[in-house]
């Protein structure tokens, strides 16, 4: 059904789309190649929302001549409605776009599908499925958002050989090299939002932003604090924007009081419901309150209770784990309350995703290989 050249053209598509890994949010990366008689005559992909599509680039790119009669490779089907900006497969139509190759369709349901029909009706070769896995990779946030109402969660953690991300004392600096806390921030920057624990911000005052590398846009920064015990000059609370989620009595005078003045410096604090089970803060509302803010992707770095919490809830997808050489002996587990079970078959079964050496640390991906709970 395709050629070595369709794939070839296609993967020129997909490294395009990757160059807006850290801005398009909340719209997915998406790529597209125009190709006629064999040489590639435009090229796009979508950075920041509102802005043009990828689609829209290439064919501004080959101009109306090269454009007609050219076969398009996108790696997500193209629009078909008015959003930010008008619909791609109209774009397409009008150029006189021949044929269109298309990775994977969009998950989106105001789309899903109706762009590809959109073209064929216009008596457009339409194509779907090559790559589609590779495609799947760059967007599994804005998929999961828009199937199941709510972000990728990816969990990021330094630990030792022996699973300790901290000593009994908490202190934790530093289990891994500079080489691979840079990467670290390098997934920051391509995360919607990023979320941590009351219990982090008063052991460690992190700033949970990304300064490694340079960056166009920093991501959401998320506070659970079930009881508002957060300090007002925590760092975290300066220099970005930056949520406060929260499940006290919103007629207790030092919420009124507290939530007013961080609200007066631009922050913002959001009350949900707590979780019936535990009286902690409802995990579950705070990933549709994210969702409905149209966050994709989550990166969740947080210590052992708030991990714990969120992987006994399923709603970690990914974990991001760098193992430093180093043996800690007792300390901090990765996640807490997790278990206990009586056959490891009863524990959850992860899958791994890749490993690289990162400076000294292991860098393992894992995710998911079936239902969590």
């Amino acid at each position: 059904m395709y050629t070595p050249q369709d794939e070839h053209f296609m993967r020129e598509a997909l490294a395009l789309a990757t160059l807006g890994m850290n801005t398009t949010t909340p719209n997915p990366r998406v790529g597209c190649v125009l190709v006629k008689a064999g040489e590639v005559v435009g090229t796009g992909w979508h950075e920041r929302a509102g802005q043009p599509h990828a689609e829209v680039l290439a064919i501004a790119q080959a101009g109306s001549h090269r454009a007609a009669g050219s076969t398009a490779y996108i790696t997500l089907e193209p629009c078909s409605h008015f959003g930010r900006t008008p619909p791609c497969a109209e774009a397409l139509r009008a150029a006189g776009v021949e044929r269109v190759i298309v990775a994977m369709q969009d998950p989106n349901p105001r789309v899903s599908g109706r762009g590809m029909q959109m073209l064929r009706d216009a008596g457009i070769d339409v194509r779907c499925g090559l790559l589609a896995e590779e495609a799947a990779e760059l967007n599994p946030g804005f998929i999961q958002r828009m199937t199941i109402g709510r972000p990728w969660v990816r969990a990021k953690a330094a630990m030792s050989l022996d699973g300790r991300t901290a000593l009994p004392s908490g202190a934790s600096q530093w289990i891994t090299s500079a080489a691979a806390r840079d990467d670290g921030h390098a997934w920051r920057a391509r995360a919607c939002a990023i979320v941590t624990g009351i219990g982090t911000v008063r052991k460690d005052d992190p700033q949970m932003n990304v300064r490694a590398i340079e960056t166009a846009r920093q991501p959401l920064r998320v506070v659970v604090d079930t009881r508002f015990e957060i300090d007002p000059q925590a760092r975290i609370l300066h220099s970005g924007q930056t949520l406060i989620a929260v499940c006290v009595d919103q007629a207790l005078p030092v919420y009124r009081e507290k939530a007013q003045a961080l609200r007066d410096r631009g922050l913002e604090v959001i009350t949900l419901p707590a979780a019936p089970d535990s009286g902690k803060l409802d995990l579950h509302a705070l990933m549709l309150a994210l969702a409905a803010r149209e966050c994709n992707e989550i990166h969740l770095e947080a210590g052992a209770h708030l991990s714990g919490a969120m992987m006994r809830l399923g709603l970690i997808d990914e974990w991001l784990l760098y193992v430093g050489p180093t043996l800690l002996g007792e300390g901090m587990p990765l996640a807490s309350g997790v278990g206990p079970w009586t056959d490891p078959e009863q524990a959850p079964r992860w899958r791994w995703k890749e490993h690289l050496v990162i400076g000294d640390a292991l860098r393992l991906r894992l995710v998911k290989s079936g239902p969590q709970g």
